[in-house]
């Protein structure tokens, strides 16, 4: 990886063209690699999770040693929907730059620091002070506990619970159904596909039906969502214009017909 995202969303489009397709959103502090400058003004990238797109070269801090250095000291990841990072430790500071669920940060350490607050690093050097309780570690590889993961990727998809629909999004200012499983799969150190199918090199595999249970997904034509039990399931629905609960089951209020008969397949990394 030779750059590192520096905004707070770098949008992925589909063609080095604004008006292209919106693919992807790669986050504040995501290392990612340059597989072709197409411009002055557009790159093509592959992302860590083996995704590809085109993003403007001002999203991105390219080939220096701090960036090199990011990719292994930025140990910490934004859980908050939003974090500001202020220049002091209190709250009527100046806001330098917000980020979103899903940055990648790096804390470093200051003497007699009020626990309540963590310093930062940013990707170009800047410090600055976000709550500690806003951030966590990076969860790089996903437990083996499959008890633990399973609950855990469930409790993460419902932070967006109510987050709008956006096509190709992948935050709490707009998520798409694979936006949103992805991502709960990733801030538990899961790394799946990005888009609504079960791609091979990836480890969700196909599982049967029967199997089903909480924090797998379900597939349809086009869409993805992830099951939490008694019959319900997580997603962000074009239909439904936010992250919502429904269910496959009949009777329930909840009922979508147009979903639950059009079931394509089941998927596990279990």
């Amino acid at each position: 990886m030779n750059a590192v995202v520096k905004t707070k969303i770098a949008n992925l489009h589909a063609a080095p063209d604004r008006h292209s397709e919106l693919i992807d959103e790669a986050l504040y502090g995501m290392p990612v690699e340059v597989l072709e400058e197409i411009d002055e003004n557009w790159v093509k990238i592959l992302t860590f999770y083996r995704y590809e797109g085109y993003t403007l070269k001002s999203n991105l801090q390219v080939g220096s040693e701090p960036t090199v250095n990011w990719v292994y000291e930025a140990n910490d990841v934004v859980i908050q929907s939003f974090a500001d990072v202020l220049k002091a430790p209190k709250i009527q500071s100046e806001n330098i730059l917000t980020l979103t669920r899903g940055a990648f940060i790096k804390v470093v350490l200051e003497a007699g620091l009020d626990p309540t607050w963590a310093k930062v690093q940013l990707v170009t050097g800047e410090e600055g002070y976000v709550r500690s309780a806003w951030i966590q570690d990076r969860v790089k590889v996903y437990t083996t506990n499959e008890e633990a993961f399973r609950k855990q990727v469930v409790e993460t998809a419902f932070r967006y619970l109510g987050t709008p629909y956006r096509w190709g999004g992948k935050t709490p200012l707009g998520i798409d159904c694979s936006g949103l499983v992805s991502m709960a799969y990733m801030l538990n150190g899961a790394f799946i596909y990005r888009d609504a199918k079960i791609e091979e090199g990836f480890p969700l595999r196909k599982i049967e039906g029967d199997n089903l249970k909480p924090g797998d997904l379900i597939f349809f034509p086009g869409h993805v969502a992830m099951y939490i039990g008694n019959d319900e399931y997580i997603h962000s629905s074009l239909g439904g214009n936010e992250v919502n609960v429904n269910s496959l089951n009949l009777q329930h209020d909840h009922y979508r017909e147009d979903l639950a008969t059009t079931i394509t397949e089941y998927g596990s990394i279990f």
